[in-house]
């Protein structure tokens, strides 16, 4: 650990004092804008839960085991194809895994059956798949060294797209029925023509590493082996904090919303738009702050100190339920980039593998989460779910453990 060695193909991350590395806003933005457009697309799965519950007569154990599938199918493959990526960097696999998303977009749109809406969701994960951890070293390639905003603003087009697709959901799905979802395949066609002219970009990089090939040491302190793994450890633990509660959200909320209060299925998109735009504002907060701060700092702030605010939720009225939904998902989400980046960091020269891992790792900590929270809710209630998330935040309090490096910017 006390140097950095690239992995074949892996292009050097510069420094952001380096004069060579200058970030590149236009790709980043382009990545960002692909990233909402996919993110868009996912999260019309839970969105159109209710409509599938009703037509398929489904229990909450099925639904939960609808994002299982998604989850698991997107976390899986990720640190494998971060790992490949990493020693063989395919400046298209973007665009192609946009093209699983799109087939598996149309075949949701048409599903006559349980089993058909489980493969779907599953090609639409294999895309997912693909697209994080390439993206994700995108991201980082044109950075200039700005790493930690480089994630958040690719990180915020994501979470944009989450908060935007149950809105379209509400609009479009929910009162016109489950064939309309044929009408967001134009969005996966339009992210892969982005995604192929970064994909060119990209390729220029690839075909001028060899005049970069000493690259900056990220790591700024050597960590002995032992440290790092039970660094990497406590953030695995974080990741399933965060995504476990993120989970009971996504999945559950908008039953909560009706179950609880009354409010029409219609209403409950709204509730859940409010919630995920909270998450990708908290997004585009995180990476700067750590660039700026220290991303231990931002860890800790996140993890924790979102716990009141979901210790309270399970109290509140329909007014203060709202309310308190958006410092949640303002504070729970700016910690996912500088998590990532503070990885990163940690284990130097593996961009994409370690992509792969955490975006893998969250994926399906999300998934597993929906279909336990799912099966408990069959045996207890919604209610109870949202009671018994409402402690995971408290892991937080392990970021205790985390070493200091890294250096503040001084910007």
């Amino acid at each position: 650990m006390d140097e950095q060695v690239n992995s074949p193909g892996e292009i050097p991350i510069t420094d952001k004092n380096n004069s060579a590395g200058k970030t590149v806003f236009p790709i980043l933005l382009a990545i960002s804008f692909s990233h909402l457009l996919n993110d868009t697309i996912q999260s019309l799965i839970p969105a159109i839960y209710p409509v599938v519950k009703d037509s398929f007569t489904l229990t909450f154990a099925q639904i939960g085991l609808i994002t299982l599938t998604f989850q698991l199918a997107a976390s899986l493959l990720q640190p494998f194809v971060g790992i490949y990526t990493d020693r063989k960097p395919q400046p298209y696999s973007l665009a192609i895994g946009m093209g699983f998303t799109l087939v598996g977009l149309v075949s949701l749109s048409m599903a006559p059956s349980f089993t058909m809406l489980i493969i779907s969701v599953a090609l639409v994960g294999i895309g997912s798949a693909i697209f994080h951890p390439e993206a994700s070293r995108m991201a980082s390639v044109a950075s200039g060294g700005r790493r930690g905003m480089a994630q958040s603003v690719f990180q915020v087009g994501g979470n944009a797209g989450s908060s935007i697709g149950p809105l379209l959901a509400a609009l479009i799905i929910v009162p016109y029925g489950q064939s309309n979802i044929i009408w967001f395949s134009l969005l996966a066609l339009l992210a892969i023509v982005i995604l192929m002219n970064v994909g060119g970009w990209y390729k220029g990089k690839i075909l001028a590493k060899a005049e970069n090939s000493s690259g900056a040491n990220l790591n700024m302190q050597a960590l002995p082996r032992k440290q790092v793994i039970i660094s990497v450890l406590i953030l695995l633990a974080l990741i399933f904090s965060k995504y476990f509660y993120l989970a009971s959200m996504s999945s559950y909320y908008t039953f909560y919303m009706i179950n609880k209060f009354g409010v029409s299925v219609q209403s409950s998109q709204v509730y859940l738009f409010i919630f995920l735009f909270s998450v990708a504002a908290g997004t585009l907060i995180g990476g700067p702050l750590g660039d700026r701060i220290g991303r231990k700092y931002v860890i800790w702030g996140s993890i924790l100190g979102v716990a009141p605010f979901t210790l309270l939720l399970p109290h509140a009225n329909l007014l203060w339920t709202a309310v308190l939904t958006i410092p949640i998902g303002v504070i729970l989400a700016s910690a996912f980039s500088a998590i990532l980046v503070y990885a990163q960091e940690l284990i130097p020269g593996k961009v994409g593998m370690i992509s792969g891992l955490f975006f893998g790792f969250a994926f399906g900590m999300g998934g597993i989460g929906s279909a336990l929270l799912g099966a408990l809710a069959d045996r207890t209630s919604i209610e109870y779910v949202f009671s018994i998330c409402a402690f995971l935040p408290l892991i937080g309090i392990i970021t205790v453990f985390l070493p200091d490096i890294g250096k503040k910017s001084s910007v």
